[in-house]
């Protein structure tokens, strides 16, 4: 079969991403989605989308359903909709969990018709919302779905229409799924929170962040992760959580007991073993967070500083994704961190910058 109308259900960063991806690649699709009244109208006004749902059960009309509403109305929207579909039809999430969805897939046995295929897109970034959806998102990064749907008649067509998003498809068990992901994703959520919150002295007037720099910036980036979106989340792959959090637990005591006994030869077999692993993490595949490349600019208090320097980037098209002020002092100037999604733009960033006259420094 082909997919000739697609219905998203939720338009957040991933749901709007994938919607955004989905109709840059294939113009001929007929997309549809339901949310808020205000997101609609964004998404009908940057012809995302060529009409709104007014109820999740027209989403039961399409060849091909998109749910990617947080995991609790996920799953409660899940649960309304799989005794409905019709055969043929495909209902495929977006969740960062996977077995409780096929748990109550299977529940549903006989009385549910149609396909479901569990996806997780493993790309995101800090903000959530449509307002921060982006058509490249998924380029390079890698969407699994879960094992069960690979003899499905219609997998080919529906990995054809994920791949035209850049996307590159993983088949994983629902249950391994759950593993893995609390061990590389919810886990450096928990230890970002951890890190952020056990960065202080208590009764110290001192600032500890007046001190950090770009590495303690980068681990701590999705600290300002929404809690509401998390909460599920955890809650629904406690048991894998508490498992990693145990593993990460028992590795650090093993540092701590290390550093205590003066072992220096264990920590530097622990540096070297963590330097081999993390040279196996694919360089060419992007992860929750997309790494960013910084400057540091020290510019003088002076009117339309910024200004000059923001646009020149803008004319030599060059994309700033974060810009901080990180100190001043009046009447002399200040330093301005800003950064870019590559290497190659923070270089020729750093070039424009130091041609207007401004001392750079990465």
């Amino acid at each position: 079969m082909h997919f000739n109308k697609i219905a998203f259900l939720g338009l957040g960063l991933i749901g709007g991403s994938l919607a955004k991806a989905i109709k840059s690649a294939n113009a001929g699709l007929i997309i549809s989605a339901y949310d808020r009244r205000d997101v609609l109208e964004r998404a009908l006004n940057e012809n995302v989308i060529q009409r709104r749902l007014d109820t999740v059960e027209e989403a039961l009309d399409y060849d091909l359903i998109f749910l990617c509403f947080p995991v609790d109305k996920s799953i409660e929207t899940f649960k309304n909709l799989i005794p409905k579909l019709r055969p043929e039809q495909i209902l495929s999430d977006v969740c960062s969990v996977k077995e409780v969805f096929h748990q109550i897939w299977n529940e549903c046995g006989d009385n549910c018709s149609g396909y479901y295929i569990g996806g997780h897109p493993m790309a995101g970034k800090e903000k959530n919302g449509f307002e921060h959806s982006d058509s490249t998102l998924f380029e390079n990064s890698v969407y699994i779905l879960s094992d069960t749907a690979k003899n499905y008649p219609i997998i080919e067509q529906f990995t054809d229409l994920l791949h035209s998003t850049g996307a590159r498809i993983r088949f994983l068990n629902p249950k391994i799924h759950d593993i893995i992901v609390a061990a590389v994703s919810h886990l450096p959520q928990l230890l970002s929170v951890s890190l952020i919150n056990s960065a202080v002295i208590k009764d110290s007037d001192i600032n500890f962040f007046d001190f950090a720099g770009g590495g303690f910036r980068d681990m701590t980036r999705i600290a300002a992760s929404d809690f509401n979106l998390w909460e599920p989340i955890i809650r629904y792959n406690q048991k894998n959580i508490l498992q990693a959090i145990d593993n990460f637990s028992y590795d650090l005591a093993d540092l701590k007991n290390a550093i205590e006994k003066g072992n220096y030869k264990l920590l530097a077999e622990k540096f070297e073993s963590a330097r081999k692993k993390r040279d196996e993490i694919p360089k060419n595949t992007k992860g929750f967070i997309n790494p960013l490349f910084d400057i540091f600019i020290f510019v003088k208090d002076q009117p339309g500083v910024l200004a000059r320097i923001t646009t020149a980037l803008y004319e030599a098209g060059i994309n700033i994704k974060d810009l901080e002020l990180l100190k001043i002092r009046l009447g002399a100037g200040g330093t301005f961190r800003i950064s870019f999604e590559t290497q190659q733009d923070a270089s020729k960033a750093r070039t424009i910058i130091e041609n207007l006259g401004f001392t750079t420094r990465y």
